[in-house]
């Protein structure tokens, strides 16, 4: 009985693993992997308040990324360091009560800065 309830509580906690791994879009730097930069610059008049940025294998574009209070105005960028490899962003301009958003799939390699610019 004991064998079973431990199989049981093992699996109900990778499920919850990946289940937040879904939800968040998973960690930006994954444990031993090499890394790289992704720079989001704000090429628009309007000021970006929010960059969701996942592992391209996540089911969603999980969570801001941009630390609390941050926001990227006109003319600047904000880099994050991640693992190399494939990501999708979802970055948000958003003015009065409208949210504009560019959505993209990009490669970040070893060691290089990976550089976007968001036009709105």
């Amino acid at each position: 009985m004991m064998r079973w309830l431990r199989a049981f509580l093992i699996v109900a906690c990778v499920g919850l693993v990946s289940a937040c791994n879904t939800i968040t879009g998973g960690p930006l730097v994954r444990p031993g992997e090499p890394t790289g930069v992704l720079e989001i610059s704000n090429g628009s008049r309007h000021t970006l308040t929010a960059v969701l940025i996942s592992d391209c294998s996540a089911m969603s574009y999980g969570l801001n990324r941009l630390p609390s209070g941050v926001t990227i105005p006109p003319g600047r960028s904000y880099r994050f360091t991640v693992s190399a490899g494939c990501w999708d962003v979802d970055a948000g301009l958003a003015y009065g009560t409208t949210l504009h958003e560019a959505r993209f799939r990009t490669q970040v390699r070893q060691g290089r800065l990976t550089r976007h610019i968001i036009r709105g």
